[in-house]
């Protein structure tokens, strides 16, 4: 299949979208988009991608592309993330037709040849905005339990959009729409102690800094990672960083800090491009 690669700009900055739930959409429409698509795109399953056989190009071009800046995933829970486009055609695409579909797409690596790619189970909908280009939106959807990603695909991915016709071979690819960050979803915990403690003697702060495992679906200690330790006073709505401490080969986390007092303290964590910024919920802890 001939697929032809659009490299497109992205029309201003990427918007950040709220995972929503997938649009509404024909049961039976679901099964024979994401079969073409994986046909078309070259891949029947995670990391597998072939060549394509030749087939006439639809004539459709992709453009205003918008994702979210990052999807964070977990370990278990499907993940869908919005993405809006705009779709330019010519007579050999018919909008809204049973025949035709398009959907967005998301990629690790090269166009070329990616190290993972990943597409809505469902088609995108589109509204006509004049006889030869639609307003479209779609989702990109994630499931990690079923083995879509593993713990090297963390980081940044460039975004793409697919037309299809069911009828026959015949398709677009753009890729090169704009970027997003996949990243493994990050917890962060605080326990901080003794309660009640006397002014002027030590508290003591333990925690856990860890994030998803997409190999084994668990959660594992995120090691040698800065950790600010902060406190906020009781009345007060601002935490203030005290120190940073690395975490260990597990994950653990210790600090100390001189009660003066009461109020909450936490753990934060800045984040880096594979996992997310989190902070804990903070530990309230009573000074005398």
């Amino acid at each position: 299949m001939r697929i032809r690669a659009t490299v497109a700009a992205v029309s201003g900055a990427l918007a950040l979208s709220a995972f929503v739930a997938p649009a509404a959409q024909a049961d039976n429409a679901a099964p024979s988009y994401k079969a073409e698509a994986s046909k078309v795109l070259g891949t029947s399953g995670k990391t597998t991608f072939g060549a394509t056989t030749a087939a006439d190009d639809l004539g459709v071009t992709f453009s205003n592309f918008k994702i979210a800046s990052a999807v964070k995933v977990g370990t278990t829970n499907d993940v869908s993330t919005t993405v809006t486009y705009t779709l330019t055609h010519g007579a050999d695409y018919v909008l809204n037709s049973d025949d035709y579909d398009n959907g967005p797409l998301i990629y690790k690596g090269s166009s070329d040849n990616p190290d993972n790619m990943l597409f809505g189970t469902k088609p995108a909908t589109c509204t006509a905005t004049s006889s030869t280009t639609a307003s479209c939106k779609g989702l990109v959807d994630i499931h990690p339990a079923d083995g879509d990603l593993v713990n090297s695909d963390a980081g940044t991915w460039s975004g793409g959009a697919v037309a299809i016709q069911y009828s026959s071979d015949d398709s677009s690819v753009s890729f090169g729409l704009g970027t997003t960050k996949v990243q493994r979803y990050s917890k962060l915990t605080v326990n901080a102690g003794p309660e009640p403690v006397v002014k002027g003697r030590t508290i003591t702060s333990t925690g856990k800094l860890s994030r998803a495992n997409w190999e084994d679906n668990k959660y594992h200690g995120y090691t040698n990672q800065p950790v600010k330790l902060q406190f906020r006073k009781a009345g007060t709505s601002t935490y203030t960083t005290i120190k940073t401490v690395t975490s260990d080969s597990t994950g653990n986390l210790k600090a100390t800090a001189t009660a003066v007092s009461d109020g909450y303290w936490r753990f934060s964590f800045a984040g880096t491009t594979t996992t997310p910024a989190v902070s804990a919920t903070g530990d309230y802890v009573d000074v005398h």
